[in-house]
């Protein structure tokens, strides 16, 4: 299962928090909150766009900063949040397995992207003489989910064919619809459930 991120965590706090006001008993307590909370969505959503549009009409010396947004850990996350990253979600999901490139060599394996389809799955397939060992197909299976996880949290799914432990290689995701939630619209991870043995 992919390490949490400082992100996650402060999400999760949020979340507990809306949670909380949810379930007050007071209607007009409950709708106030939801309304501050999506009002607050909106001014930071349109406020980082305009600082998008800022950095980019200033021309190539500011353009460095862009990259660097979607570098750091904490502002990519809120891109994403947002619909605001630049990068999309195959070319982010091809960066994090470049990375995953050496690792999974010195295993004696590698991974090939099958697609990215319209929803946001990944298809991958597991290359190599790690298919033979179910031990380090799964040790690299994970290292790939980790790196996909850190570069593309919004990616829906992701399968990995070509390994030979049974259990199923899809992490689920849950799409958010609640109204107040802070990721009305978006998807969040499902906890991983143990398979029996």
């Amino acid at each position: 299962m992919p390490k949490e991120s400082e992100f996650d965590r402060q999400m999760a706090v949020v979340d507990e928090l809306i949670q909380t006001l949810e379930t007050t008993a007071d209607p007009a307590v409950r709708a106030a909150a939801q309304d501050l909370v999506r009002t607050l969505l909106d001014l930071n959503g349109a406020g980082l766009d305009r600082m998008l549009g800022m950095i980019r009409r200033a021309g190539e010396p500011a353009r460095g900063l862009i990259d660097q947004f979607t570098r750091d850990e904490l502002v990519g996350s809120l891109l994403l949040l947002y619909g605001l990253h630049p990068v999309d979600l195959e070319t982010r999901v091809r960066g994090a397995l470049e990375k995953t490139r050496p690792y999974l060599r010195s295993h004696g394996g590698n991974v090939e992207l099958v697609n990215v389809d319209e929803n946001g799955a990944v298809r991958l397939r597991l290359q190599g003489s790690c298919h033979g060992c179910p031990s380090s197909a799964m040790t690299l299976k994970l290292a790939i989910e980790q790196a996909i996880h850190d570069a593309a949290p919004d990616a829906t799914s992701i399968a990995v064919e070509g390994q030979t432990d049974t259990r199923s290689s899809e992490r689920a995701y849950e799409e958010v619809s609640e109204a107040g939630h802070v990721c009305t619209g978006g998807l969040r991870p499902l906890p991983v459930m143990a398979s029996p043995s």
